[in-house]
């Protein structure tokens, strides 16, 4: 019991920071305190002070009003991102891992020579071939990252249909659209959430990764990613407006992690801890 409310605390501080930069995402508008496209050029570099709390960048722009808008870019666009690739993987894994035969072997081998090559370096090369933009990085990253879910999935779905009670409900007559809705989803749910926790924080680094390369967001769109690639030539004169966009990307992702590493250790289905 002590061991649960550890984890359950965790937990809670966990989703407690992602829900809060969601809702200051939002409610950017009424939040922020100044117009983030706004150019200030008498007003350029200043240290965080009353009137700028995180100080401003080169142009004279609100660094603490960017990284608010940018919540919108970076966490809609991850959560984009991986509906998408859920939409692909889910059906494509049930699929090949309870169906199985030569459909199974023709996919996962697409899947392996898709995953033989580092998911940074096809993204890229892919964004490179469609041109810098938001939209095509988006397509790029679900192109590469749907074959890591299928497999994952996958795995999950043909452990579970070598169990006995798989094999009792099709000796009883059910469907196999039964059998996955009733008996395989409801154990693969809570794995996947963990998975994607953990994944959503990555996914974020490599829209920030992209976009600080200049294949994604575009100037003057505020995305942290950008942001930080717009601060490389200030950071030894005026540190602030690159430590503060990469803190909002390292607290999302540690609230990401500390997420799926609480949920990992509890099985909310169950009720237990794992």
């Amino acid at each position: 019991m002590k061991r649960w409310k550890q984890v359950n605390v965790g937990l809670l501080v966990g989703l407690g920071i992602l829900l809060s930069i969601s809702l200051i995402g939002l409610f950017a508008p009424w939040i922020a305190p100044h117009d983030p496209l706004a150019v200030n050029l008498a007003a350029r570099l200043q240290t965080p002070g009353w009137a700028y709390p995180f100080g401003t960048d080169h142009l004279g722009r609100c660094i603490l009003s960017r990284i608010i808008y940018g919540i919108r870019i970076s966490v809609t666009s991850a959560m984009i991102i991986m509906f998408f690739t859920m939409l692909i993987s889910v059906p494509i894994a049930l699929l090949t891992g309870y169906v199985r035969g030569r459909t199974d072997h023709m996919i996962m081998r697409i899947i392996d020579s898709t995953l033989a090559i580092p998911d940074i370096v096809l993204t890229i090369a892919i964004v490179g071939l469609l041109g810098p933009s938001l939209v095509n990085m988006i397509f790029a990253i679900v192109v590469v990252r749907w074959a890591s879910y299928v497999r994952f999935i996958r795995s999950l779905v043909v452990k579970i249909t070598q169990e006995e009670y798989i094999f009792s409900a099709k000796m009883a007559g059910n469907s196999n659209f039964r059998i996955v809705k009733r008996y395989i989803l409801p154990q693969i749910g809570m794995p996947i959430i963990v998975f994607s926790a953990l994944d959503m924080g990555k996914i974020v680094l490599n829209i920030a990764g992209l976009s600080f390369l200049g294949l994604g967001s575009q100037p003057p769109t505020p995305e942290w990613g950008a942001m930080l690639n717009d601060a490389t030539d200030y950071f030894q004169v005026t540190p602030h407006v690159m430590l503060f966009p990469g803190l909002a990307i390292v607290l999302f992702v540690l609230a990401c992690q500390l997420v799926s590493e609480k949920l990992g250790k509890y099985d909310i289905t169950a009720g237990k801890e794992m």
